[in-house]
Formats: structure tokens, sequence, C-alpha cells
């Protein structure tokens, strides 16, 4: 079986539920996309009801089957909440890596599983802030739990919260509901899958999700090994197809390519992102000179038929939303035409009437 990079394009664009909104719950997209990136969870919002026929940001936010925790690459993501426990289970079976953490930082590993059998109770029906949480461990750990050691953010941060990715895959941590500006943890009680279930659970997400792909690139969107990778890839029945030339891998008779769809989209913060690091080479997804404009920064990406094609920001001021879209191709009238529809949607998922200009995007990406 042959592919080329238009079919792969054709194939990831209907699979998100980018070419054509889909008729799903808010859960049934983020299954599709292989999980939602949820650093920013407006952006998260934005993402999957641009995605869904008619869908707002309110309607993402009252959704039910939804979790926030940390996934793939160890960054918050949206998970489906009936498939936690196969992705806990596959990100639990990640080999680990080398600490970053100096000596008088780390803790060891009898003092780890002290901590997170202590997170996983104090979270046991409660929704805690960081401060209440930290407050909670002292009492239960000691001292030494709490210590503010960890370097993060120009500040130094309490010694436990070095293992609050490792917390969340576990199962014993996840995102509860804001209070206010502050964050909060709660207890999702979800014991991992085994990673003879869960592993090519997540491998056949990835693939439906990005395939074709190699055992390289999932290891990378993984943050994972990339030996360890190929041994999983192998273990799945899967069909091997060249992709213009290179060899890549898809899911079982999972062979059909749709037809090309012209589509203009506006990708929120990290949605972009993470359309790369699943699949596309740069070279392929940043053509021209979105490799040097687009791709040293995380901007929100404006995306012409698969391809980055420029970069957009908004900004909000009560009812108005003013949205600058730099393009770096010329766009067609159809295109054009597009790009002002999609503009109206973006206002109507977010309630706002937008504004579009076409300009230079002056502010910076996010860090």
């Amino acid at each position: 079986m042959r592919f080329s990079w238009t079919d792969v394009c054709a194939r990831r664009l209907a699979q998100h539920g980018l070419s054509t909104p889909l008729d799903a719950s808010p859960a049934e997209v983020v299954s599709a996309m292989a999980g939602t990136h949820a650093q920013v969870i407006s952006a998260a919002e934005l993402s999957i009801a641009l995605r869904i026929n008619g869908a707002t940001r309110a309607d993402v936010q009252r959704a039910d089957g939804l979790v926030r925790t940390f996934g793939p690459r160890g960054t918050v993501h949206l998970l489906p909440a009936d498939e936690l426990p196969l992705w806990l289970g596959a990100l639990s079976a990640i080999p680990p890596g080398p600490t970053s953490w100096d000596e008088h930082v780390r803790m060891t590993g009898e003092q780890t599983e002290q901590v997170l059998a202590a997170i996983g109770e104090a979270l046991d029906g409660k929704e805690l802030t960081i401060d209440e949480l930290t407050a909670a461990l002292a009492e239960s750990v000691g001292p030494w739990a709490v210590d503010r050691v960890m370097p993060a953010f120009q500040d130094l941060w309490p010694r436990w919260r070095t293992v609050t990715h490792l917390a969340g895959i576990r199962g014993v941590l996840c995102f509860g509901a804001n209070r206010g500006r502050k964050v909060t943890y709660t207890n999702p009680g979800v014991t991992p899958a085994p990673a003879h279930e869960s592993l090519p659970h997540v491998v056949r997400s990835y693939l439906r999700a990005y395939g074709p792909s190699t055992p390289q690139r999932f290891a990378h969107w993984l943050s994972a090994p990339v030996k360890w990778a190929t041994e999983v890839f192998a273990s799945v029945d899967l069909e091997q197809v060249d992709v213009e030339g290179e060899t890549a891998w898809i899911l079982a008779g999972d062979t059909a390519v749709p037809e090309p769809v012209e589509c203009v989209r506006l990708l929120p913060y990290f949605d972009g992102y993470a359309y790369r690091v699943g699949n596309q080479p740069p070279a392929l997804l940043y053509p021209g000179k979105a490799s040097e404009r687009v791709l040293p920064q995380n901007f929100q990406y404006l995306v012409v038929n698969g391809a980055v094609a420029g970069l957009w920001h908004q900004r909000k001021s009560g009812r108005k939303l003013a949205i600058t879209v730099e393009t770096l191709l010329k766009l067609g009238k159809r295109q054009r035409a597009e790009l002002d529809e999609q503009a109206q949607r973006v206002g109507e998922i977010v309630g706002a009437t937008p504004a579009l200009t076409l300009g230079a995007v002056t502010v910076g990406g996010h860090a």
C-alpha cells in the first residue's frame, strides 16, 4: 500500500474533525485526537469545539466523560474517562529516563512511594489547592516532603511537586475544578491497566489519529525511548506501508483515504504543536517561510490543506473579539472566504463578535 503526503494529510484532517466537523461528543472527539493538549484549558476547549458541529466552549465545559491529567510527554491533557485506566497503564509502562533533579531535591524510591500514597489519601473525595495539598502532606509525611527546594519559574516549589506527573500516571492525582484562579487536584480513583492491555490501546489510538507513522515518531510523541517504542509497535497487529519512499505503519486494514478537502483552519495554542509532534515531518508541515516564522515558537496556527500557512492571535474584550491573521502565502478567493467563516466560528465558540484583520502578529508565542 502506497500513500502520498496528500493522502496522509487527508486522513489526518478527517480523523481530527478538521476537514469536516464531527457529529460527536467532546469525549469522542478527544478520543479521536488521541488526547487533547490542555495546558491552557481555554485553548483545549476551543480545540474540541472547533471539531464539533455547532458546539461552543460552554458545551465542552459542561461535558461529561473527560479527565484533565498528565498525558503524553508528561504534559497536561484531556483524556476520555472511560479510557483513562488504559492511558495510565501505557504511560506507567514507559521506561523512566534519567532524573534531572539535583541530589538535594530528589527523593529516594521509598520516599517517593510514601509521598504518592499520601497524595492519594489526601485527595480521596476532595479537591485541594496546591497550598492545601502541601499542608496535608507536611502533616501526614513530614516537613521534608514540602521543603521548598524544587526550582521552577524563578521560584522554589515544595519537594513533593517533583512527582506530580508520576502521581498522575499512577492514578492518584488529576486536576479538579479551578477555585477562582487557583488550580485544584483530586483523586480520580483509577488503577492503571496492565501493560499488555494498555500499550496496544495507545498504539491504536495514536495510529488512528496520526498514522501512517513510525516507531520513532511514536517515541517522540510519547517522549519514550525509540528501542522500547519499536518493541511496542512489533507487539501490535500493524500493516507496513510506503509513504513516498518512507516505510511507515498503520493499523491492519486501515487503508482508506478520504477525498482531499480544501480547508482553512485556525488552530488554538498547543493544538498545532500536538498536530506537528504527532507525526508529520517539520519540512512538510512548515513549508517555505513557515519554518522560520512559525516553527521556532508556540503560536496559534493558520493551517491550509493540512500544512501551516501562517499564524494568528486573538484578543477578547467584553463581547468583542479581535482576530489578527498573518498569512505566509496568498490566499485564493475561496480560501479567504473560508478564513472569514473560521473567524466567525471562533467568535461563536467563545461567545463574542469577531473582527478579522490580516496583518503581522506582533506578540510572541505562548510559553
